[in-house]
């Protein structure tokens, strides 16, 4: 089977398009599904700077939603041919956090979505000249037509859903509505200080409005801002004097959560400070240095942690929030621009250049 993908070939090279060639059927477990949409993430970003960690030449992408096309079937297969789907990050099933509902946490975690897939998959997509692709990508490799992924990462939706929107849904803003809904648990009468207003922060934003969270969201964006504003949140410069004690008069003593998605040592201490005892924070991005505390911001119960993929099961999120996007409280289209594929290289460059906040990848008619 050929269709066309986007490759990441070198750390510093562009994105090109190529033909890619599917050399097996899904087997027992599998779908293979033909992309609508897929959502593109700092984390496919962040290849470039993985130090030689995560393997090259690769088809990137993991925030895909499309149609089944085949199955693998088995006994327990819940997904058919026709079904419209949302893919979301991978896990073995087996472990103990996977069995105890936290897929997330999965001792196999970085091995199945980061550095190498499963030990038992041979490569099964090459370009056309027979070169091997890196192990799917969280699963998935869906900046490409199609994609072949474990039935387990792929989950149900309605048809009647924009599906080619869909796809950010698995990952970018499952991870900052779920640390709101499923982390913090937060609601009526709480509060909570979103550091960062991209996609994860502002999909928190959007969360805690929907259940009635006072939320002052901070960002060093004014359009940025603007954004957090219309969707319910109090905006605050990041340059603020007094950032903290801004927030704590905004939270009346403090917020009870606040959540950093800017991996910044200096906003992670002032989100420290501007809890209120008890409260907690919450980190989602990874640190690319040695955190420094400054004394006094862990005193009088407050903890921190880091939050992966929203503590979803993904399967019992996803459906929650296309049903908040239906009764209009979790508008996360309207962070949505979409490309062709064939310009995924002007998308990258306007998500890093902060142009836009969520890009969407359309594969083209005719590349299937």
């Amino acid at each position: 089977m050929r269709f066309q993908a986007a490759v990441l070939r070198s750390y510093e090279a562009p994105f090109t398009v190529e033909e890619m060639v599917l050399r097996a059927e899904p087997t027992v477990g599998e779908v293979l599904v033909e992309i609508a949409g897929c959502g593109m993430c700092r984390t496919d970003l962040a290849v470039r700077r993985s130090a030689g960690r995560s393997p090259l030449p690769a088809v990137l992408g993991h925030e895909g939603s499309g149609v089944v096309v085949r199955t693998g079937g088995g006994p327990d297969a819940a997904i058919g041919v026709g079904d419209h789907v949302v893919l979301s990050f991978d896990s073995c099933g087996t472990c103990r956090n996977c069995r105890s509902a936290a897929p997330a946490y999965c001792d196999a975690f970085a091995s199945l979505n980061l550095f190498g897939g499963r030990s038992e998959d041979p490569p099964r997509l090459t370009d056309a000249a027979g070169v091997a692709m890196a192990p799917r990508w969280f699963g998935q490799s869906s900046f490409a037509a199609y994609a072949l992924v474990p039935a387990r990462n792929a989950v149900r939706v309605d048809p009647a859903l924009p599906l080619e929107l869909l796809g950010p849904l698995g990952c970018g803003f499952l991870t900052g509505a779920g640390a709101v809904l499923n982390s913090f648990g937060a609601g009526p009468g709480d509060t909570l200080a979103v550091f960062g207003a991209g996609a994860v922060g502002l999909a928190a934003v959007m969360a805690a409005t929907a259940t009635g969270t006072l939320t002052v969201a901070v960002d060093r964006h004014p359009e940025r801002l603007a954004l957090a504003e219309r969707f319910g949140a109090i905006p605050l410069p990041a340059a603020t004097t007094g950032l903290p004690d801004r927030i704590r008069r905004l939270t009346d003593g403090g917020a009870q959560y606040a959540l950093d998605t800017t991996a910044s040592p200096p906003l992670v201490n002032d989100a420290l400070r501007a809890l209120r005892p008890t409260g907690t924070l919450g980190l989602v991005a990874r640190l690319p240095t040695t955190l420094p505390l400054a004394r006094g911001t862990l005193d009088r119960g407050r903890g921190i942690r880091h939050i992966c993929e929203g503590d979803a099961v993904p399967g019992v999120l996803i459906p929650r929030l296309t049903g908040l996007w239906q009764a209009g409280l979790f508008p996360f289209d309207q962070l949505i621009r979409t490309y062709p594929l064939a310009d995924i290289n002007e998308a990258e460059s306007d998500c890093e250049a902060g142009r836009v906040v969520k890009p969407v990848l359309l594969p083209e008619e005719g590349s299937r």
